[in-house]
């Protein structure tokens, strides 16, 4: 039987593991789209390791494995989220939601208001997890993207 996740802040010593939970989770929204070369997967291990040195993002850790992640940084007092990948294996047991409880208050904590974070108009598990966890649809691009908000209050 599996321990519950453990959920803490994401370093940059994550980028390998964050990187391989990445590509795995986003290999699915590939085939969604039919774009192999969606930077979540094009992405090099150098520019993950960049992107950590100043996240708020955090990590799930079940048994010693890495299985989720959620990146996030702040714009003045808007909390910008991204990059939520839950391992395949791992999808649907509710971690997308503690990450991004998680996220939210390191957020508040670091002075943000609001968080804001988008998916593509075809991704509708990625739709129906924000729209549950509080976020409302504040913004639809040409190209498909939906962008949602969240106050932090």
């Amino acid at each position: 039987m599996a321990d519950s996740p453990t959920i803490r802040p994401i370093a940059t010593d994550d980028a390998g593991e964050v990187l391989t939970i990445q590509r795995a989770a986003f290999a699915g929204e590939a085939l969604i789209y039919g774009d192999p070369d969606m930077p979540p997967l094009t992405q090099t291990l150098d520019e993950l390791r960049a992107e950590l040195v100043e996240n708020l993002g955090c990590v799930a850790v079940t048994d010693g494995r890495l299985v989720g992640a959620v990146r996030a940084r702040l714009a003045g007092e808007l909390l910008l989220i991204g990059r939520l990948a839950i391992a395949p294996d791992q999808q649907g047991e509710g971690l997308g939601t503690l990450l991004l409880a998680a996220v939210e208050d390191r957020g508040r904590e670091a002075g943000a208001t609001e968080a804001e974070l988008f998916t593509g108009g075809l991704s509708e598990a990625n739709q129906r997890l924000y729209e549950r966890e509080g976020y409302h649809r504040s913004e639809e691009t040409a190209d498909g993207e939906i962008f949602y908000r969240k106050p932090l209050g």
